[in-house]
């Protein structure tokens, strides 16, 4: 006759079953279609069904290289400062969490691929540059007019910023980001939106010329001084794509690594007026690249950088370039002549560079940024690049703008509590002059001016929303034009002259 085994002898096998099984839990879950359902539930509207980006990044195993997974699961339950990702650690339980986090990081069961011949068969051609009048089908001062981006309903409203009256509304690609460009002249505009496709449309005649999809998850587009070319920056495929202005034919498409092979999604691509380049700000190496184009083929100049640099913002010269160091603590001063470093900048709480502005302050010019981890506005000497001010402010930033012809620089607060504010600043005395709040518990943000600085739009971001009609002297509000959730607003010679108050 055998012994009986103890009770917890026997419990033991059980226990470490039951224990393993518990540690698989979460991978187990990252495959399984719960976790599907809870992506396509709470993800998929900003971040795509397949995961190939929208309003949100794409969540691929190329994209998540440099996050790791503890820190993703940080993301989802409590959000992502100075971006529109919500937390969700009221809405999911632990175990939700990981097991989203898991997901994201396996491959997809197709590798995603967008190379030369999927642009090209994307090609569209409704109306081609040449076939339509060269006369507008309206009347209105060409360079004063504003592209009004709704992103409540993805419809785009074109005003006449003389009357301040809406001239038409059209539907646009899902997802417009990184604002419209225009031709020098100013009758076409180029719209880029997240999921890759490029826009042109004539402002003469209202019409879609050409259409072209430029990548799976575009960051934004830039067009070149002379018009000539308009080039796209890629978060998948890690790619530069250049193509011809005039119908979006493409012409060349460039892979973004460096020199052992380490590829990189692109920030962002700006156009250099005064260099005649385009320079492209890179996510996952440490370079800058100016792109040169002659003849249609696109020409390299790579640029070491000390860190990872997130945002770029440009001197009116286009001298030096001043990039935002991953770690959100300092801004980098780049000689785009040489390439080298020149000047660390102490900026803590992550400047958002990209909407900076500048003007003249007792003989120097300034640069002015608003930040997106604190309630600060940073002031900049540009000759000495000391930062020689921080202005306090009720919230986290997100826009800044001013105008020439305006004594006043307006930032919004954004993020946080307050983010229905927003702070007026006079530029001569550096002080808060005003603080607005023109719809209680909405987001107030994103000014424009007209092209005289006589007027400016602010919008209220909700699908419920507006854009507001101020008087610039005077900082009394005119009138309200009802949009659904309007975000960025374009005047066509602030833009194209690159007015010192705008963003470039």
């Amino acid at each position: 006759m055998h012994a009986r085994p103890s009770p917890i002898r026997a419990l033991k096998p059980i226990l470490a079953l039951a224990i393993s099984t518990l540690v698989l839990l979460p991978s187990l879950a990252a495959g399984s279609k719960s976790t599907e359902s809870l992506y396509q539930k709470h993800c998929a509207s900003c971040h795509g069904a397949e995961r190939l980006g929208g309003m949100g990044p794409a969540l691929l195993p190329e994209n998540l290289s440099r996050l790791r997974r503890a820190d993703a699961e940080t993301t989802i339950a409590n959000g992502r400062p100075a971006t529109q990702m919500p937390a969700f650690g009221d809405t999911l339980d632990q175990g939700s969490i990981t097991a989203l986090a898991e997901f994201i990081y396996q491959p997809p069961a197709v590798s995603p691929e967008w190379d030369r011949n999927e642009i090209q068969s994307s090609h569209l051609l409704p109306h081609p540059e040449g076939s339509l009048p060269d006369k507008p089908v309206y009347k209105a001062d060409m360079m004063n007019l504003f592209l009004v981006v709704e992103i409540g309903d993805h419809h785009v409203t074109l005003m006449d910023g003389d009357r301040m009256e809406p001239i038409h509304r059209f539907q646009s690609r899902y997802a417009l980001h990184g604002g419209p460009k225009y031709s020098p002249d100013g009758r076409y505009v180029y719209f880029g939106s997240r999921d890759g496709w490029i826009t042109k449309y004539d402002l003469y005649n209202l019409k879609v010329v050409a259409e072209v999809r430029a990548g799976i998850n575009m960051r934004n587009i830039a067009v070149s001084a002379d018009g000539q070319y308009v080039m796209a920056a890629n978060y998948l495929p890690h790619s530069l794509v250049l193509f011809d202005a005039r119908n979006l034919e493409l012409m060349d498409v460039i892979p973004v690594e460096n020199d052992t092979g380490d590829s990189s999604r692109v920030s962002a691509v700006y156009a250099a007026p005064p260099r005649g380049s385009f320079i492209a700000a890179l996510k996952d190496i440490p370079e800058a690249w100016e792109i040169t184009v002659s003849d249609g083929k696109p020409d390299v100049r790579r640029m070491q950088t000390d860190t990872w640099l997130d945002d770029f913002f440009f001197d009116p010269d286009y001298q030096h370039v001043i990039g935002a160091a991953r770690d959100g603590k300092r801004g980098y001063v780049i000689n785009l002549d040489t390439g080298k470093t020149i000047a660390e900048l102490p900026l803590p709480g992550m400047p958002h560079l990209g909407s900076g502005i500048t003007w003249e302050y007792q003989g120097h010019r300034v640069m002015a940024t608003p930040h997106f981890r604190t309630g600060a506005v940073s002031i900049i000497d540009m000759d000495t690049w000391e930062v020689i001010k921080t202005l306090k402010t009720e919230g986290p930033g997100f826009f800044m703008r001013s105008h020439e012809n305006s004594p006043y620089a307006w930032v919004d607060v954004f993020f946080g509590t307050n983010k229905d504010k927003v702070h007026i600043i006079d530029k001569q005395s550096l002080e808060i002059v005003k603080t607005l709040q023109p719809a209680p518990g909405k987001v107030a943000a994103h000014v424009e001016f007209d092209r005289y600085g006589k007027k400016l739009l602010l919008s209220i971001w909700d699908e419920d929303g507006a854009v507001i009609v101020y008087d610039a002297k005077t900082l009394e509000e005119e009138k309200r034009i009802p949009m659904n959730k309007p975000s960025g607003k374009y005047n066509v010679w602030n833009k194209t002259h690159y007015e010192e108050g705008t963003s470039h």
